[in-house]
């Protein structure tokens, strides 16, 4: 994992953009975003359909257990992702892995769907089935995963780019839910946006109102984005015994626009933790 724990050095630093006091969304509509939150991550695949992102071919660079090397003398390995989107780190993986299966959950149902379509064009399945994979509707914060999955049944979880999705008050919530289907010595792997991602800082620095409350912001669309402290992700994974931290820290990376000509600097977090 490429992490360099100094990078965010000064994650608790007053920037210039916090120094002014930031306006909150007003709490009807902080209620309104939280309470449609499916709703708007359904209407941004209708938009944007399977195009807007990229198959996550770097995963498995940052994350041996989900490394997309083909093994087969590896041994079944059972993958719950969470927040699949249209499956552009599941389908890549599985082609690269026979001995894989994964389950795949998204809280919008048009994603879902996506997913099933893709899954009979790329198998040539008469039908959607669960030879390879079994992808389903789920809202973590409501829905139990053990309904959908059997008991300590899971080896690896993929938490990329979902929680930030969800609000602060839900997050041990979900860790809970996680931790039913998932067996003992299983991996979470975990990345997400840091705090004073150039994002967040995009966030403050604009006239419009984005914050819903402290690290939560909503954009244009409707949905919503939390940024990461490691404290705060250890805090929500450690109590009451269901993980322990294995490694990781904050990574930079540069993004570059050619187009409008810009560099523009993000931060993440990026880290492992084991079930006890």
């Amino acid at each position: 994992m490429e992490i360099d724990n100094n990078v965010l050095s000064d994650v608790y630093t007053t920037s210039k953009n916090e120094e002014k006091s930031e306006k909150l969304v007003p709490k009807f509509w902080v209620d309104k975003y939280k309470k449609e939150a499916s709703k708007n991550w359904d209407l941004f695949y209708k938009r944007n359909t399977t195009k807007f992102f990229k198959n996550r071919n770097w995963v498995g660079r940052e994350f041996p257990e989900l490394s997309f090397e083909s093994d087969l003398k590896q041994e079944r390995k059972v993958i719950l992702e969470l927040g699949c989107g249209v499956g552009n780190f599941m389908f890549p993986v599985l082609e690269s892995n026979p001995n894989f299966f994964i389950y795949a959950c998204d809280f919008s149902k048009r994603a879902i769907d996506f997913v099933k379509a893709r899954n009979l064009i790329l198998y040539n399945h008469e039908q959607y089935d669960n030879l390879r994979c079994h992808a389903f509707v789920c809202d973590l914060t409501t829905d139990n995963l053990i309904d959908s999955i059997p008991s300590r049944n899971i080896d690896v979880v993929s938490l990329i780019f979902v929680l930030s999705a969800i609000p602060p008050e839900n997050h041990y919530n979900v860790i809970r839910n996680i931790s039913e289907v998932t067996k003992k010595g299983s991996i979470i792997c975990f990345r997400d946006y840091a705090k004073n991602d150039e994002t967040e800082i995009r966030f403050s620095s604009t006239t419009a109102q984005h914050k819903l409350q402290e690290n939560l912001y909503v954009r244009q669309d409707g949905t919503m984005s939390y940024f990461f402290t490691l404290e705060y992700l250890k805090e929500i994974f450690e109590p009451n015994g269901f993980f322990e931290f294995v490694d990781g820290g904050y990574v930079a990376r540069e993004t570059v626009n050619r187009a409008k000509d810009l560099c523009v600097d993000r931060k993440f977090l990026q880290a492992r933790f084991r079930r006890l």
